[in-house]
């Protein structure tokens, strides 16, 4: 008697490996570029004369640099090599698209290019983690839609009847990411590579950090459980642990983390009811978190022996405890009281590092010693390398991790130290960079001993690949064809295995689950214009100020100054009143920063006189011993762009900034003349002639506007806030 699977026609296939190793081979490459640039920037803040003194090479023109090297180009290509390799087998059918596969690769490889010539030329955007200019976003999106295309094509073309976990979380990833960054990236152009966002102020700080902290969920995090979710247990030879434990853990976690961008907002001019929903989302997600931790670790139950013997198992185990610590840490930061201290601190860098070191750096790790040696048909060249790759690394992350850890608590207790009397205990905000100076070089040890296991297996692989045969041809695949009976499945199998079976439908539930969160959050928020008294006025920037302002942007001094007074008696007493929503009302972008190397620059202006911040920027350490700031001087050789100007406020006219025709007609003008009169004024303080046309002219105007937008209350305001 005959079934239906004997008269299955079996079909012959074969896996695209070859784009595979492309991007594991970038993986590799990327990894280390992204690792070295982060090492130097840690050295710089360890010894700021290794900014060099050019303009290329300072901080906050690098240390963008590191973070798109290390979530873009490295942790990107491990995402894409191994969704490539797992999705293939997962579904039995060749990648839908052999054009697009390449397409996908040598579009991210020009992307990543692009973003190492602008960004240390200065042309950002200035919002952390999305600063590429709008030429290089179009064609992220561009890539991405390929991307989506090629996976979402190869479901279409599936052997197998139902989607595993993995291809769960690289849906949601797809998806969510696409989402994010069309709205995040939605600005206007000025030049080819100078653009303005459509949002100021709160509303560019919310878009901004749903968006920031969500690339961290939908970048490194649901691709990497996708990942782990496949190839822990390919490396353990046993199924994931918990089936139903997989499917709590994939829908809670799409559906809650959307909500959570607002915790890196406590504290500030966004309204309460945000702050307080994110901070509530934030705790919440500590239980989809761990639920994946332990489905993780638990699939590895009855290879424990084998842990300390096999290097993948070690790099597994590392990765996912770390994932595990730094979803703890997470939470606990955006609770209001804990987030009073760590906030603005070192801190939160060593928490992040502890996630992406850790979880990303080591699950890639991972899946790298156990991808290579199957793509090129070899076995591991040596697993003693790669032990010392593991330890190295581990050592790297604890020096790294405790460091900062140490730094951002000593830094949140000397800036909220209070004696007796009500008064600072450490007014200077440079005592506490002190402090913390000798933290910085231990954290940059732990950088480079990360950056030497890495280059330890880069060795390893290399040598594995060495040995590979030659010209080995494509090994035949087979499975039959799928036949799908949708009323069947729909009646004869459980809810959540039928919804497997029905890819699209699938996807359209993911992207609705991501879609509540964001509507609820944003739109109250961009609906309703700004939360500024009906008796406020807001000055929109001159002309000049404008330009300055775009020159501070430029030099990333963002990543090091907030422009955001937290409601507390230590801030307060050192910087003044609390900053508002008025305050930033036509910042596109928002400037509030997420670290103070240096102190808040909300209300600096009028605190010195021009003369001061001349010569802050040529030579820090003239005004400010001890500081560990670059110097600046090229900004009184370069001379500011006032052609310019006019296309500027046009375009931020566009966006809501209320100038008029005449500003914009006498933009240039209006500049050369406020240029003239600080010019003429830094000359009579001591300064050289013929700054007029100097860039540090235009940031001096800037930084002497800060604090003093808002003008007299009890005038009537109009659309925008306006006058």
């Amino acid at each position: 008697m005959s079934t239906d699977n004997d008269k299955q026609v079996m079909e012959t296939f074969y896996y695209d490996d070859e784009i595979v190793k492309k991007f594991a081979l970038a993986t590799i490459v990327w990894g280390v570029v992204a690792m070295l640039v982060g090492v130097v920037a840690a050295l710089q803040l360890a010894n700021w004369k290794l900014n060099l003194g050019l303009p290329w090479t300072t901080f906050g023109r690098l240390r963008p640099l590191h973070t798109n090297a290390a979530i873009f180009a490295f942790a990107g290509n491990a995402i894409f090599a191994g969704i490539y390799h797992s999705t293939q087998r997962l579904l039995k059918s060749r990648l839908y698209s052999d054009f697009l596969s390449n397409f996908h690769f040598w579009g991210w490889q020009l992307i990543i290019v692009a973003a190492a010539v602008t960004l240390p030329l200065g042309i950002t955007v200035g919002k952390e983690y999305a600063e590429l200019e709008l030429p290089i976003k179009i064609a992220i999106t561009v890539v991405w839609v390929a991307f989506a295309v090629n996976f979402f094509g190869t479901l279409q073309r599936r052997r197998e009847q139902h989607l595993y976990v993995a291809i769960w979380f690289y849906i949601a990833t797809i998806v969510t990411v696409a989402v994010l960054h069309v709205v995040n990236s939605i600005n206007l152009p000025v030049t080819l590579f100078k653009s303005y966002p459509v949002y100021a102020g709160v509303q560019d700080a919310l878009v901004q950090w749903w968006y920031g902290h969500n690339a961290v969920a939908f970048f490194l995090t649901t691709p990497f459980l996708g990942l782990m979710y496949y190839y822990v247990p390919k490396a353990v030879n046993r199924p994931v642990y918990s089936y139903r434990l997989s499917i709590v853990h994939f829908w809670s976690l799409v559906f809650i983390y959307i909500w959570a961008g607002p915790h890196h907002l406590l504290y500030t001019a966004l309204p309460e009811w945000a702050q307080t929903l994110g901070m509530v989302f934030s705790v919440i997600l500590w239980a989809p978190r761990w639920g994946g931790m332990i489905n993780g670790l638990l699939t590895l139950r009855g290879a424990w022996d084998r842990v300390r013997t096999e290097p993948i198992l070690k790099f597994f185990v590392a990765s996912l405890t770390f994932y595990g610590m730094a979803t703890f840490e997470g939470p606990l930061l955006s609770i209001k009281s804990v987030n009073a201290i760590g906030h603005y601190t070192d801190w939160i860098i060593g928490h992040v590092h502890g996630g992406t070191l850790g979880w990303n750096g080591f699950l890639t790790a991972a899946m790298l010693y156990y991808l290579v040696p199957r793509l090129w048909r070899t076995k591991l060249y040596s697993e003693r390398l790669a032990n010392a790759h593991f330890w190295t690394g581990f050592l790297g992350i604890l020096l790294y991790v405790v460091s900062m850890w140490v730094a951002g608590i000593t830094q949140g207790m000397m800036w909220r130290a209070m004696d007796a009397s009500g008064k600072l205990v450490y007014p200077d905000f440079i005592e506490t960079v002190i402090k913390i100076v000798p933290l910085y070089w231990v954290r940059a040890v732990g950088g480079t001993l990360y950056l030497v296991g890495f280059i330890i297996m880069a060795y390893n692989l290399a040598r594995t690949i060495a040995l590979a045969p030659k010209a080995v041809a494509p090994e035949a695949q087979q499975a039959p064809a799928l036949k799908t009976d949708v009323v069947k499945m729909l009646t004869e199998e459980k809810p959540h295995r039928a919804l497997e079976g029905l890819p699209m439908v699938f996807s359209t539930l993911a992207v609705l689950a991501i879609l509540v969160g964001t509507v609820i959050e944003l739109l109250p928020t961009l609906t309703a214009h700004n939360y500024v008294p009906i008796n406020v006025t807001v000055r929109p920037y001159s002309s000049l100020e404008l330009a300055g302002r775009d020159l501070y942007v430029r030099e990333g001094c963002y990543l090091c100054h907030s422009q955001e007074i937290r409601p507390m008696a230590d801030e307060l007493l050192r910087y003044g009143k609390p900053s508002t929503a008025e305050d930033s009302l036509y910042d596109h972008p928002f400037q509030w920063g997420s670290k103070r190397t240096g102190p808040d620059l909300a209300r600096v202006g009028g605190k010195y006189p021009h003369l001061w911040h001349f010569r802050h920027m040529l030579d820090p350490r003239e005004v400010t011993p001890k500081s560990i700031m670059p110097e600046y001087s090229w900004l009184a050789r370069d001379k500011t762009d006032f052609a310019v100007l006019p296309r500027k406020l046009a375009v931020m006219r566009t966006v809501g900034v209320p100038y008029s025709d005449r500003d914009i007609e006498r933009a240039e003008t209006a500049a050369r003349e406020d240029a003239k009169a600080i010019a003429t004024e830094l000359e009579r303080q001591g300064a050289p002639k013929g700054m007029d046309d100097k860039e540090i002219v235009a940031l001096i105007a800037y930084l002497q506007r800060l604090g003093h937008t808002v003008e007299d209350s009890g005038a009537v305001k109009t659309a925008g806030g306006a006058k």
